[in-house]
């Protein structure tokens, strides 16, 4: 049973940093792709930051730059670094994951609040 577990939002000022965690338990980190995603009030969820099993990203243009999105397999955990924050970037974040065969069906995290004032 895929879990994941995310940590790390908060309340910033503009041009600041802060970096996202999330805990991924049940999976097998050879076979899952994982990423970000992010969703205002009354939008779709877009996807922003993605890593494959293989280490390789591919990122929005909104966020290429500035954002990083990595992994520690012995950790289990996937982090998003975040710097050049615009208030634009205010949003929920939520991480996922999938296995990359069939990424129809994804595992979410709970949602964690990023405020850039």
């Amino acid at each position: 049973h895929v879990q994941l577990v995310e940590s790390g939002g908060g309340s910033v000022q503009a041009g600041g940093s802060l970096r996202l965690s999330c805990v991924v338990t049940g999976y097998s980190y050879s076979a899952y792709c994982l990423a970000y995603f992010r969703q205002a009030p009354g939008k779709e969820r877009e996807a922003i930051a993605f890593i494959d099993t293989d280490g390789r990203t591919i990122y929005a243009d909104s966020v290429k730059g500035r954002f990083t999105i990595s992994k520690d397999n012995a950790k289990n955990t996937l982090y998003l670094q975040m710097n050049s924050l615009k208030p634009e970037d205010s949003d929920m974040y939520y991480c996922a994951a999938w296995r990359c065969v069939a990424p129809a069906s994804k595992y979410w995290g709970q949602g964690t609040q990023v405020t850039v004032s």
